[in-house]
């Protein structure tokens, strides 16, 4: 592979958090039973007229101006296929003239992604295939459920700049993060309300044409999505080094025999019959109202993790940094600030044992946290004893330093340790000697050595500037 670059293009469809779906007032809403959340607009009757929801209209403004889109004026169009799931027999989206152009999104790594636009439709039904591998060419029958015919969907299509599974995860994991703290998703993809489709092409390394791609569908998680691109550059890769070609196709990820398959040709947009929907209004975003939406968003991702690195003094793109802030663990960085504690120390605690622990803070509250940095960072507790004391704080709540004194912790220090570092030195004649004549690797021999001579009571900080104090004085 290392002669190929893979390229990979992202189309996300998220289902907005409204109350009522893109065109009429059934409930949306995950789960209900089948073809019971209906009425003839979502079921395409023959007299039915569509209503625009305001609700969605104004998430998928948010979302553009999150990913530094232009909002724009936009118009609704019919896009004209069949297939069971769609009751009208065409799907209300949006062509030409899309509400977000333009925009990016920036990866936790600092890359920037192109967002080449995104645009409103409503959601399909869905069909289950009953019998053989459950693939509509296979099976006995075939049962449709229009519950989520008519759900408003924002789809959003990244410009094909992605060149590894991992970019490609790591984009929609930034996306979801985006579309949950605009308002505008829950982003579950175990319910569908997140799906993903890539583009994968390859082409020779340090080539600027783009191959000929491959659309790739049914992945519902971001470890099936990791796989499937991996899969088909692979694929590609070994059909042209065997003298074949790519046909552009739409294929099925098979997430159980880790492949894809072929599913059909790949239509164009003149396929589809695309003309404007005559029975709604051409959209135009009023200018203060966008700035209305711009004041009300929350911080977003890269802006939370450049804060929390500004605090701790590390970069944005650090992976620590990065973890607390998918964790939503930052609020306890601004806790430490606001107290005075070590900053660094809280990001590196919580990246590190509070993430080890899926994240769980609901019985850690901020005073106790602040109050163990303190304690931490004051030497009162060495860094085993306070991972103790936080592990016991996640999961029961209370307070450090009772926690300290039911565990028995005390820090060693002064004559104390003076007298256990003796100990380790006169065990260790050999390693003593060479440490002094300036082998530097040997300070971490010697430290272990006292952790354990010490049950793990050792003040660290402490025995480090007594190692290097005896060394100045060559004892």
């Amino acid at each position: 592979m290392s002669a190929w670059e893979t390229v990979i293009g992202l189309e996300v469809h998220a289902e907005l958090r409204t109350e009522t779906k893109m065109f009429c007032s059934c409930p949306n809403r995950f789960g209900g039973e089948p073809n019971t959340l209906v009425c003839p607009v979502c079921l395409g009757l023959p007299g039915s007229l569509p209503v625009l929801n305001s609700k969605a209209v104004e998430h998928a403004a948010a979302v553009g101006i999150a990913l530094h889109c232009r909002v724009q004026g936009s118009v609704f169009h019919r896009k004209n296929y069949f297939y069971p799931d769609m009751p009208k027999d065409y799907q209300i989206s949006q062509y030409d003239r899309p509400i977000d152009a333009d925009g990016w999104l920036e990866l936790p790594g600092g890359k920037r992604v192109g967002i080449e636009r995104a645009h409103l439709e409503e959601d399909t039904g869905k069909s289950t295939h009953v019998g053989g591998a459950g693939r509509i060419n296979d099976a006995d029958h075939s049962l449709v459920d229009f519950n989520r015919a008519g759900v408003p969907l924002l789809e959003i299509v990244s410009r094909p700049e992605l060149h590894s599974a991992e970019e490609a995860r790591a984009y929609v994991e930034e996306l979801r993060a985006i579309l949950v703290a605009s308002g505008a998703s829950d982003g579950r993809m175990e319910e569908g309300s997140l799906r993903v489709d890539a583009n994968v092409s390859v082409r020779p390394a340090g080539s600027a044409v783009l191959g000929t791609r491959c659309e790739i569908k049914n992945m519902n998680s971001l470890r099936s999505l990791g796989r499937a691109v991996e899969h088909e550059a692979a694929r590609q890769v070994r059909l042209l080094e065997g003298g074949g070609r790519v046909a552009q196709e739409t294929r099925h990820w098979d997430e159980a025999e880790g492949r894809t398959t072929t599913m059909r040709s790949k239509e164009e947009a003149d396929d589809y019959r695309y003309f404007p929907e005559p029975d709604l209004v051409p959209l135009d975003p009023d200018p203060q109202w966008l700035e209305v939406l711009r004041a009300g968003l929350p911080a977003m991702p890269s802006q939370r993790r450049a804060s929390v690195a500004a605090a701790a003094g590390m970069e944005p793109g650090s992976e620590a940094v990065a973890t607390v802030v998918r964790l939503g663990l930052d609020r306890y960085v601004e806790a430490a600030v606001a107290a005075g504690a070590d900053a660094a120390l809280a990001v590196r605690r919580l990246a590190n044992e509070v993430a080890a622990e899926a994240g769980s803070v609901d019985n850690l509250t901020p005073d106790a946290w602040v109050a163990l940095l303190r304690m931490e960072a004051g030497g009162e507790l060495t860094t085993a004893q306070a991972r103790t004391v936080l592990k016991d704080l996640l999961a029961a709540g209370g307070d450090p330093a009772a926690i300290a004194a039911a565990h028995g912790f005390e820090v060693l220090g002064g004559e104390a340790l003076a007298g256990a570092l003796d100990q380790v030195i006169a065990a260790e004649p050999e390693a003593w000697a060479r440490y002094l004549a300036g082998e530097d690797k040997l300070q971490g021999l010697i430290i272990g050595r006292l952790k354990a001579a010490t049950a793990g009571k050792a003040d660290l900080a402490a025995a480090a500037g007594l190692l290097a104090s005896r060394r100045a004085a060559g004892r």
